[in-house]
């Protein structure tokens, strides 16, 4: 059995997921938190790689309130971040000889990693990292989509992943920003059994969500025609925010960057921005 430190070490130096630049929209009807574990299929869980982990506890301590606890040095010095006492994130220090950015990673649920792997390479798909079991907490695995995006997969022991979701200072919805919109669509639906329904089917703006249950968490929106030259497909994070244009200067004023500033849209006031090291996110108002 690997260990965690091992883990981490494969993860940094095989799966790198470039600055994915700025998003622009999502869907959020009727969110509501998780608190014991995430739907099969669904983002259960995120973590930012960074190569400055004291100035990433500071800033994101700042900017959303969280607060932060180590797993120990057999998890690799992993890092747990909790809103008001509920964990909501994962941290974990690059490692330069590596050389891979910092980033953000989106994991999505599953109740057997070892099939779920299979049916991604059936499917079109590719393993990056293989299932390894970190020592109690789950099993983790790194592939791409059709497409070329990166994303995460995890199967939970004691680790369920969020305990919060949809409200400030959480994560309130996740995107794929896909360069083969219908391919990477139908791979989801195939490896994961998205229940899919489809927002808009124009040139200008093709998008389609996804259902859980009675819960819309997440989207995907064909990026042929806006991701810039060099940029591959991509998952993306939106945090919610009780007030977007506060925290924006809250981000500007702790060392971070405005990418895109807040806007009105149908799906709520949003904003995208960088933390200290170049890391992309985007920011959400909440809605009632």
């Amino acid at each position: 059995m690997a260990s965690a430190d091992d883990f981490l070490g494969r993860r940094q130096s095989i799966c790198v997921n470039p600055d994915p630049g700025a998003t622009t929209t999502h869907e959020e009807d009727a969110i509501v938190p998780i608190r014991d574990a995430a739907p099969l299929g669904a983002p259960c869980w995120i973590d930012l790689t960074t190569s400055d982990v004291d100035r990433a506890q500071d800033f994101y301590g700042t900017v959303f309130g969280w607060t932060f606890e180590s797993a120990g040095p057999e998890y690799g010095g992993y890092i747990n971040a909790a809103k008001d006492g509920r964990r909501v994130a994962g941290l974990m220090a690059s490692r330069s000889e590596f050389q891979s950015p910092d980033n953000w990673a989106t994991y999505l649920h599953t109740a057997d990693i070892n099939a779920t792997m299979s049916a991604v390479t059936a499917a079109g798909g590719s393993v990056c990292l293989g299932p390894m079991e970190v020592p109690a907490k789950g099993y983790m695995g790194l592939a791409t989509d059709p497409s070329s995006a990166f994303f995460g997969l995890w199967q939970p022991l004691e680790h369920r992943g969020f305990e919060v979701i949809g409200e400030a200072g959480s994560p309130v919805w996740h995107q794929l920003t896909t360069r083969d919109f219908r391919a990477a669509v139908d791979f989801y639906r195939e490896v994961l059994g998205w229940r899919t329904e489809q927002v808009s089917d124009t040139d200008e703006f093709r998008y389609t969500t996804a259902w859980f249950g009675d819960q819309q968490l997440l989207g995907v929106m064909d990026g042929a025609g806006c991701l810039p030259d060099g940029v591959p497909s991509n998952w993306t994070i939106f945090f919610g925010a009780e007030d977007v244009d506060k925290t924006l200067r809250v981000i500007a004023d702790n060392g971070g960057a405005v990418v895109r500033e807040a806007e009105d849209t149908p799906y709520g006031r949003l904003a995208a921005a960088t933390d200290p090291t170049g890391v992309i996110f985007n920011l959400s108002s909440l809605q009632s």
